[in-house]
């Protein structure tokens, strides 16, 4: 599967906020897993208690999915989402059409 558009800034990104050996807690939402088996989960970093998808969301690294009825925090997501897009930081900057794959 091709790397989509800032996919690997986000990657990047994300080791920076969590590196290697960092504590998280992880919240479930309604399902613990996609049809695809994946796990679905909120990310809290421990210590500080940054709210890891909603971080990567408001610096432009990422794009809201929230597929019901998995959807605690979509209004907050889709909030951070519009705060990074009207910003044009990260993806939404960098991307010719970000929600085209959405």
């Amino acid at each position: 599967m091709p790397v989509q558009c800032f996919g690997r800034e986000a990657s990047d990104h994300l080791h920076e906020m969590l590196p290697e050996g960092s504590g998280v807690r992880l919240e479930r939402d309604v399902e613990e897993r996609d049809r695809y088996g994946r796990l679905l989960a909120y990310v809290w970093r421990a210590g500080d208690g940054a709210f890891m998808n909603l971080e990567l969301l408001d610096d432009g690294y990422g794009q809201v999915l929230s597929i019901p009825p998995n959807i605690a925090y979509v209004d907050r997501f889709r909030a951070a989402q519009q705060t990074a897009r009207d910003a044009e930081r990260g993806l939404w900057s960098s991307c010719p059409d970000p929600l085209s794959d959405a």
